[in-house]
């Protein structure tokens, strides 16, 4: 399922080169433990909790709650461990803009490569159908422009990706998990959050069932009627108060998607989602027409501390240490070199750590 969202505001700037070196050495250092110690398919589970990415961006040492950290963090992992990821069974593909439509290739190169247990066709059609989901059928005001795709030799997938709201400078950071995912169209998702939570229309919700099953409906009816139905609607706008993201868009490129879809036919949702140009603005109108012809109404449904590790990227809480972070990374892939030689104790140690320091921040934080 996807496991929850994470909001970052906008900023500028790029990671300098020599924080970025670092970054790559540390991220995939923790990354091999978690490989050595719980195996690839804890990875994607790490991966896939916004929480857990967020302290991972902030330990390795970029801006706690930047956009840039989505970004940033993708890019240092899947550099980081571009040998040894495949070694293990761990593939990262993807990034941002042009490299995110890239994924698919990506894909299918490795397939060539590596063995999976799940056809590429099926691994393609999930890297798709996440972004869709994300861009189109939850219409938050985000577009997409970062998708990260991590699988496993067996099969099992991840998906980070990342949208932009310009008009709030604002980033939304989507996180996937194969696991316990029965339905890309309902409720793939433990969690959708907004700050304007009012205005999103999300129609992979689980009341939103009927709003679903209406508008593969609506996409049987020939396109004429769709477009005479919502010329009438338009004509009564003036009268009406309707919420922002049912603005009536221009019916001349929507003949084209309407009569796509009536090509296809599409049975449910997630073909619906499939057919080529249907968009946030073609299922809003699909959804508009549903409403007004059947009464159908939708329904609108601390990371920080780990920044202290080792500093941030813009001085924040405190500028980046170089040589902390740089003994970060040598102490886990000393313990790392240690346990493949069939001696655990510095990585034993190292749990043992991590649980006191857990156990010592419950502690102090308890009233």
């Amino acid at each position: 399922m996807r496991t929850g969202t994470a909001n970052l505001p906008l900023h500028g700037g790029k990671c300098p080169a020599w924080l970025f070196r670092h970054m790559k050495a540390l991220s995939a250092a923790i990354i091999e433990v978690i490989i050595e110690d719980a195996g690839p398919f804890e990875v994607l589970k790490r991966l896939s909790d916004p929480y857990w990415f967020q302290a991972l961006g902030c330990v390795v040492g970029f801006d706690w709650h930047s956009s840039g950290v989505t970004t940033t963090v993708c890019g240092a992992i899947k550099e980081g461990l571009s040998t040894i990821g495949p070694q293990a069974g761990l593939f990262f593909t993807g990034g941002k803009g042009r490299v995110a439509r890239n994924t698919p290739v990506e894909i299918e190169a490795i397939a060539d490569k590596y063995p999976l247990g799940k056809s590429v066709n099926e691994l393609v059609y999930a890297s798709k159908m996440s972004a869709k989901v994300d861009s189109s059928a939850v219409q938050d005001g985000y577009q997409i422009y970062h998708h990260f795709f991590i699988f496993t030799s067996s099969g099992e997938w991840g998906v980070v990706q990342q949208g932009m709201n310009e008009e709030l400078k604002q980033a939304r950071r989507y996180h996937w998990l194969s696991s316990s995912m029965n339905d890309f169209t309902e409720e793939p998702q433990a969690a959708i959050c907004c700050d304007h939570s009012n205005q999103t229309l999300n129609f992979v919700a689980l009341a939103n069932q009927t709003y679903r099953n209406t508008s593969v409906e609506m996409a049987q009816i020939s396109p004429e009627k769709i477009i005479r139905e919502l010329k009438s609607i338009e004509k009564s706008l003036p009268s009406l108060n309707l919420p922002r993201q049912h603005s009536i868009p221009r019916t001349g490129y929507l003949n084209k998607a309407l009569n796509a879809a009536w090509d296809r036919q599409p049975q449910n949702f997630e073909e619906l989602l499939q057919v080529s140009g249907i968009g946030p603005a073609t299922l809003r109108a699909l959804g508009l027409v549903a409403e007004v012809a059947y009464g159908v109404k939708p329904s609108f449904a601390d990371p920080v501390r780990y920044s202290f590790a080792h500093g941030g990227k813009d001085g924040f809480p405190f500028p980046v240490n170089e040589q902390d972070i740089e003994n970060s990374y040598t102490t886990l892939q000393r313990a790392l070199r240690k346990a493949r030689a069939g001696k655990q104790e510095q990585l034993e140690a190292l749990k043992k750590l991590a649980r006191w320091h857990s156990q010592a921040v419950t502690i102090n934080s308890t009233p």
